[in-house]
């Protein structure tokens, strides 16, 4: 880590990960070894208790070897922009925590910043709901669904390749470093993807898969819109062609906001 930040194993969580990433890309691993057996078995049985016991569960012991990491992408970070109640602007909608931009934890999640702010933010949007839960229209009674036209898919395994082709490119186009050459490829295929969806979705019967894997590509897709239009790195949102922060950008310029008539 000296190699990366001054600071060692001490840098911000998104500086180690970009170096863990580094490392992984230049020599073709598919993990780096965090070894903390320098430490007595007392010491990390008292600090890290359930991470200790969930090692000894996977058959790998933190006390007498090295284990084997890997970066994660939050790709949500501050995403669902909130008001103080963690109201969205889809009236009863809510959101707090890792997925929510309400201020508190900015570009760049730290430690369990996250889980601390859900504490917050689940009292004060549950008191909002209490008081203003009988301002909520009554839901209108939906047509019955109407199955006539569509079939019994004989080709599930399209959902699921579709579902691996997805978290595939998102992890290696618009995981942890980006550029916006990647970024670029990332939007074709989750364009085409979409499409492809949305042709199932007309001529077969909907499945829950079906319906996940829709959500998960309409989400992919604006995590993908919203990295292109942000030229600048701030916290974890990185990109190698805009390395720096733009003092002069308020970051909130890269929040996309839903077109409505009129």
């Amino acid at each position: 880590m000296k190699d990366f930040d001054a600071r060692g194993e001490l840098a911000p969580r998104d500086i180690v990960a970009r170096a863990i990433d580094h490392e992984m890309k230049r020599l073709g691993i598919d993990c780096v070894y965090l070894d903390i057996s320098h430490q007595s078995e007392a010491f990390i049985r008292s600090r890290f208790p359930n991470v200790h016991a969930r090692c000894l569960e996977l058959g790998f012991d933190l006390a007498r070897e090295p284990v084997p990491v890997v970066p994660a992408a939050h790709y949500v970070c501050g995403g669902v922009s909130t008001d103080m109640h963690g109201r969205t602007d889809i009236n009863g909608l809510y959101a707090i925590g890792e997925s929510a931009f309400t201020g508190l934890h900015g570009a760049n999640r730290l430690a369990s910043n996250s889980l601390l702010e859900c504490l917050v933010f689940a009292q004060s949007a549950s008191e909002h709901v209490r008081a203003h839960i009988g301002d909520l229209p009554i839901p209108p009674i939906l047509a019955e669904w109407d199955e006539s036209r569509v079939t019994d898919s004989d080709e599930e395994v399209v959902v699921s390749h579709n579902w691996d082709e997805l978290r595939r490119f998102m992890w290696d186009y618009v995981g942890i470093v980006r550029t916006s050459k990647r970024l670029e490829r990332a939007r074709r295929r989750a364009e085409l993807l979409l499409a492809e969806i949305d042709e199932y979705y007309g001529n077969f019967r909907v499945t829950n898969d079906l319906i996940e894997l829709r959500n998960l590509a309409v989400v992919g897709n604006l995590i993908i819109e919203s990295a292109l239009s942000r030229g600048e790195s701030r916290g974890l949102h990185y990109t190698r062609d805009y390395p720096e922060p733009d003092t002069e950008m308020p970051p909130a310029d890269t929040i996309l906001a839903p077109s409505r008539p009129g």
